[in-house]
């Protein structure tokens, strides 16, 4: 189906399904408990796991096939933000438009980019990429105000002409993003006993994008395309003895990364109609690397699940403070509560970077291929103990 083979079909059909019903996973505690805090199925936050999955898939193309690791992904991301509010700025609110010129724009910076960063490998491909990406942040910050609007950020007013929208709504206010007049902020709750389930449709168009572009990722992973990107990871030298000029695949890929960059950093925008300079700093690049590695170097659905934990931790566990702790623990004896608040704090609130990092050295450490290996030796666990469990004797008929 799909011109997929079985196993690739039954995992788009999962990403599929986890994906659509992702309102309900992550609502799993009623809305008034004291666990709610750990709920992660509002629209927003929703948003923001399925457009780094993009950008992590992008990246993953060019990483965990050709083995080339970039730090300057983040460049990309910002030049399709950028790319995306002057498409409402000066064309219209619609985000169709904004998209596409968001991944035309990055695809030709990302060719720039690579055709002189893959002049060299290894570290000094890696340098080429973060001095690439902290050039376009400076210019984006300072030099380039015009087109930027520097420390600010760039984002729609009132005096924008927008040649084929309105500038100003009937009561006067800046009009939002749409897609053909369905507007990404409106939203639906379902509220069933104590929970409360928001379907988006920003969330929705984001993640019919995610699957589009994970489905084109699985394509070019399995393709021919796919097969010389893994032989240059393997060993480039040997394949230039064969003849095969690897060049031009590593830039195809770069750019296909780059555009993929591109279009998570269009659909930020057209979520909230703002573009900064920071969306470009080195903390971005390095960021969608470790989401790369935690979820899998060259699996498929790796780097979504990665990027899915980091934006889980930096959104949920960053505002676990004090008095949350204190909540939860309320029922113990005031020297013990005192004492395990004391203990968890560094780990949670503004510390939410120590048990990320912890767990991140954890998954290197004990799981080399990240996220999806650790479901693999549960599901070869589970299998095995299956296969192991006695099986009841059966009766053969007399002769």
């Amino acid at each position: 189906m799909f011109g997929l083979d079985k196993k690739d079909t039954s995992l788009l059909w999962v990403v599929i399904a986890l994906t659509m019903l992702a309102p309900f996973i992550l609502n799993p505690f009623p809305t008034g408990s004291g666990m709610a805090q750990f709920n992660a199925g509002y629209p927003d936050l929703m948003q923001r796991f399925v457009i780094f999955g993009i950008f992590a898939i992008g990246f993953n193309i060019l990483f965990g096939l050709t083995g080339y690791l970039s730090f300057g992904h983040a460049a990309f991301l910002g030049v399709g933000s950028y790319s995306a509010v002057w498409m409402f700025k000066l064309l219209s609110m619609n985000i169709l438009p904004a998209i596409i010129l968001s991944v035309a724009i990055s695809g030709i910076f990302a060719l720039v980019i690579g055709f002189v960063s893959l002049r060299r490998t290894g570290i000094y491909f890696s340098i080429l990429t973060l001095a690439f990406a902290q050039m376009s942040f400076a210019l984006a910050y300072s030099v380039l105000t015009p087109i930027t609007n520097g420390e600010t950020g760039l984002q729609v007013t009132l005096d924008d002409p927008r040649v084929l929208g309105v500038s100003a709504t009937a009561d006067g206010s800046i009009p939002v993003t749409n897609l053909f007049g369905l507007e990404m902020r409106a939203a639906y709750d379902l509220v069933v006993g104590p929970w409360t389930f928001t379907f988006s449709v920003g969330y929705y168009v984001c993640a019919i994008v995610m699957l589009l572009a994970f489905y084109l990722a699985i394509r070019i992973f399995r393709s021919p395309f796919g097969l010389m990107l893994r032989a240059i990871k393997s060993n480039q030298q040997r394949l230039n003895y064969t003849g095969l000029n690897p060049k031009p695949y590593t830039l195809a890929a770069f750019v296909i990364s780059g555009m993929y960059a591109g279009l998570a950093g269009g659909l930020m925008a057209a979520m909230d109609p703002l573009a900064g300079a920071e969306r470009m700093q080195w903390t971005a690049s390095g960021e969608v690397v470790l989401m790369t590695i935690l979820g899998g170097v060259g699996t498929l659905i790796g780097p979504v699940l990665g990027a899915g934990m980091i934006k889980y931790f930096e959104n949920i566990f960053s505002k676990i403070n004090d008095n949350v702790l204190h909540s939860w623990f309320s029922f113990l004896p005031d020297g013990i509560e005192d004492f395990i608040v004391l203990v968890i704090h560094p780990f949670v609130g503004k510390g939410w970077h120590l048990t990320l990092g912890l767990i991140f050295m954890l998954v290197v450490t004990f799981l080399p291929g990240g996220l999806v290996e650790g479901g693999q030796r549960i599901a070869r666990a589970l299998r095995k103990k299956k296969e192991d469990e006695p099986k009841s004797p059966s009766t053969e008929p007399a002769e």
